[in-house]
């Protein structure tokens, strides 16, 4: 018999026990060593039987033993520490208070389709939501207000197990929400929130729960309740399933629903409304549009025209684009998001032709038929970036249609490389370490880390082996039970009690298993893999992890060619896959790793924070120059692979790069790290390990990252939405100017650029007087900036180096026409050249070329 209802009964605590119940609400206890102490304390066996889940820990404790701590004075002394901690943590100022100053946001919304908190809460699929999770727990130790939206999917993404031919299988357990570490949002009158969107044909209702990730609150919206139908409440049934239409639902659910929720959620808490809105890749991008018909036809709202509602929403919007791989970004049929926004849209009274214009390619190459999510996310934000200084470069080429009248250098897509939350991934033994010299993992000092150089080496070294044993025994118990769900008998399961040596150079490589992070390139010559795996004297072993989307028959097949060759007698005691990669088996995986292993096909790894963990966990990278590593490897902080860029064949390249990364791990790898002084130390390795955390500590923590977002993009943001928002008349100009800009453009050119001053052979030093002719036509001379650009020659005359430098008005004739003047100088030797351009100029632009035009000599 099948129960019709599950439901999860949450224990009733003594009241001396109360605050075990605030410290189970809170997240933090996900990051939060002293926290999860406490929780062992309670019941270790049940502790770890939980998955480290104290909600459901508390929920398979005795009422005996929680009598006998409720009459435990020490106990209580610690639990009543705990809560004083907490309560500390959630109030007390912060760096944010501390340093944003009075230009700061009062809150951020950010949107992200997945967030990947903890393992307990598997709202995640890989390296998006990890990110997105990491940025909302760094966002609180700061004190950046910042609210989470996302969708609350009742399947999360999947779990994975092995078929016993190596075959990906996927299962999908159902979430009760009531035994997840979340509460629903609920009106003063404590009835639940929901918030509705019109569908064609139906309406589209969500509840709200809300995850207290510290001190930021997680709003995700649910589809499942009573109101909707079948085919309505399957909405938020599993991340990135589906159809082309039911991804539609998400991400109109996610985008127009959020805003809705968080316009509640301010109402009830009476906390500020958003300045900023943040979207984490273009899944959430329709929030735009719900911004837009707020301002636009909201009864309660300016009823601003559309263009001027768009400004209003792109001054305070910032969008981070999270793929190189066109392949990765969603695109829609037209027809179908006309057919959504037609009579009964989601954001009812905005013109359905703009909102199509918003996400048309229309640019060369483009295809008109779709309506392209990443494309609305640019043109929707005033502020966007890419995920590191490589993949910004990407981004830039492959977004330049958008802009075609500017050179790839000045698009207007900066970055903000990744970090990773240091407290979620940095493992105890270490942060012991840290603390015991002082370290401090959140200071943008650049000398920080310098003091592990007062950590002895063979401390340093016992630390590394006690990781690697726990990761051995972990790998073990998770092979166990692979095997075990792939039909093998306990008896034939002999050979696992020893798989992987603590002593042996351990290589971590997990990831998802898209094509272009080549998953297999290390099988390319499985005889020099074998010959590595069981060297006589310095052997490697390889701990290899990661989930293939579920439609994706191709990297299930990757997976199984891995599987197949770990389960060779011959090296399966070095070699595993273990399925299920999620936060759960990361946290010991990189901590246990010597060298964390990374081979995409570069440049489409747009950052790649996995080898970050490993590196503030003493471990060394072996990387392809893509993403991060592209930016901060400096030759001693580990190994880059060769890469053989510019070779077309896909099969010869492989050949080459696996033969790189053989050679490398055979012959300085291992090599270096079986290299033994008398003691018995890796002297060498050591030294490596420390410059890593020395040259990469302070780069690679979340810490730096939230302060160059709050910076750079939320700071800016936030001054520009309030130069727009405080009367709307700031806006209403600025959508007047970009029309006016817009329709005299095409009679704005350079006449005529007159030079004097240098003699016949130009020396460096050289002032040259620069006269430049300008027709503006309607326009004046202060809706322009005419510069001159100057710098080195390349190829045809190409500019390289360019640096531009803004001329002076200084005449005025008839009929539009205008003279400017200014001097260069010529500060370096060798091909030198310049030209003139005219560009748009206005103070509520965030760069130049936000209107996409420009006038060249």
């Amino acid at each position: 018999m099948r129960a019709i209802r599950r439901f999860t009964v949450r224990p009733a605590l003594p009241e001396p026990l109360a605050a075990l119940g605030d410290l189970a609400s809170n997240l933090r206890w996900s990051w939060h060593q002293e926290t999860q102490d406490v929780f062992a304390t309670v019941d270790a066996e049940a502790w770890k039987r939980s998955g480290k889940d104290p909600v459901k820990m508390l929920g398979e404790v005795s009422p005996a033993r929680l009598t006998e701590l409720a009459g435990d004075k020490k106990f209580r002394k610690r639990l009543e520490l705990a809560a004083a901690d907490l309560d500390q943590y959630l109030t007390g100022d912060r760096w944010f208070q501390q340093n944003a100053g009075d230009d700061a946001p009062a809150a951020i919304a950010y949107f992200s389709p997945e967030f990947g908190i903890t393992s307990v809460l598997p709202q995640y699929s890989g390296g998006l939501g990890i990110l997105a999770g990491d940025h909302l727990k760094t966002a609180s130790d700061m004190g950046i207000p910042i609210i989470g939206v996302c969708l609350l999917y009742r399947h999360g993404y999947f779990r994975q197990a092995l078929s016993f031919e190596g075959w990906q299988q996927e299962t999908y357990p159902v979430l009760d929400p009531d035994g997840l570490p979340i509460s629903l949002l609920r009106e003063v009158d404590d009835t639940p929130v929901k918030v509705a969107i019109d569908v064609p044909g139906d309406t589209l209702v969500a509840r709200v729960w809300v995850a207290s990730v510290g001190r930021v609150p997680l709003l995700l919206l649910d589809s499942d309740v009573e109101e909707n139908s079948l085919a309505l409440r399957e909405v938020t049934d599993r991340l990135y399933g589906g159809t082309t239409e039911h991804r539609l639902l998400q991400e109109l659910l996610l985008g127009v629903g959020g805003v809705r929720a968080i316009r509640a959620y301010s109402r009830i808490n009476g906390s500020p409304a958003p300045e900023v809105f943040h979207t984490n890749e273009g899944h959430a991008g329709f929030l735009g549009l719900e911004r837009i018909r707020e301002l636009s036809v909201e009864e309660s709202g300016p009823r601003l025209d559309f263009d001027t509602a768009l400004e209003v929403s792109r001054a305070g919007t910032v969008f981070t684009t999270h793929t190189p791989v066109p392949a990765g970004i969603d695109r829609f049929p037209r027809d179908l998001v006309a057919q959504y926004f037609g009579s009964t849209s989601p954001t009812p009274g905005v013109p359905v032709d703009r909102i199509l214009a918003l996400g048309e390619e229309s640019y060369a190459g483009g295809d008109r038929g779709v309506f392209n999510m990443a494309v609305m996310g640019f043109r929707l934000a005033q502020r966007a970036n890419g995920v590191s200084l490589l993949h910004g470069h990407v981004s830039r080429g492959m977004f330049n249609g958008l802009w075609p009248a500017f050179d790839e250098d000045e698009v207007p897509i900066t970055s903000i490389t990744n970090g990773v939350h240091a407290p979620t991934w940095v493992a105890p033994e270490v942060l012991t370490l840290a603390d015991e010299v002082g370290a401090d993992l959140d200071s943008e000092a650049a000398d920080a880390f310098d003091v592990v150089d007062k950590i002895p080496g063979k401390k340093l070294w016992d630390t590394k082996r006690v990781l690697r044993q726990r990761l051995v025994d972990d790998a073990r118990a998770r092979l166990r039970a692979s095997w075990l769900k792939r039909g093998a008998a306990t008896a034939e399961l002999g050979w696992i009690d020893n798989v992987l040596d603590p002593d042996v150079l351990t290589i971590g490589f997990a990831r998802r298993v898209p094509s272009y992070k080549r998953l297999t390139l290390m099988l390319r010559d499985p005889e020099r893999l074998k010959a590595l795996l069981l060297h006589p004297e310095r052997p490697i072993q390889l701990v290899i992890a990661g989930k293939a989307h579920p439609a994706d028959e191709g990297g299930k097949k990757l997976i199984q060619e891995i599987v197949r060759f770990s389960d060779d007698p011959e090296v399966r005691h070095r070699i595993v896959f273990l399925p299920n990669y999620d936060i759960a088996m990361a946290q010991p995986l990189y901590p246990g790793c010597d060298v964390w292993l990374n081979n995409p096909l570069r440049p489409y790894e747009a950052c790649g924070t996995s080898g970050m963990k490993a590196a503030l966990n003493g471990g060394l990278n072996l990387s392809i120059l893509d993403g991060w590593w592209d930016e901060w490897y400096d030759g001693d902080n580990g190994w880059a692979i060769p890469s053989a860029d510019g070779v077309d064949d896909p099969d010869r390249r492989d050949d080459i790069e696996a033969h790189a990364l053989y050679d490398l791990i055979e012959s300085e790898v291992a090599a270096r790290f079986y290299d033994l002084d008398p003691s018995g130390l890796p002297v060498r390795w050591l030294e490596m390990v420390r410059h890593t955390l020395k040259s990469l500590g302070p780069k690679v923590v979340s810490s730096r990252m939230l302060r160059d977002y709050t910076e750079r993009l939320y700071v800016p943001a936030a001054q520009t939405s309030r130069l727009v928002n405080h009367d709307y008349k700031g806006a209403a100009a600025l959508a007047d100017w970009k029309q006016r800009v817009r329709a005299g453009w095409p009679a704005v050119r350079v006449d005529h650029v007159e030079s004097a001053g240098l003699e016949d052979v130009p020396e460096m030093g050289g002032v040259m007087e620069l006269r430049a002719f300008v027709s503006l036509g309607d326009l004046a001379p202060d809706d322009v900036d005419v510069q001159v650009v100057h710098g080195r020659v390349r190829g045809e005359d190409d500019l390289v180096d360019q640096v531009a430098q803004s001329l002076t008005l200084t005449e005025n004739f008839e009929a539009g026409r205008y003279r400017f003047d200014g001097r260069l100088t010529l500060s370096r030797t060798g091909p030198f050249g310049y030209t003139v351009r005219v560009l748009p100029r206005n103070e509520l632009l965030a760069t130049p070329a936000e209107l996409g035009v420009v006038t060249l000599a």
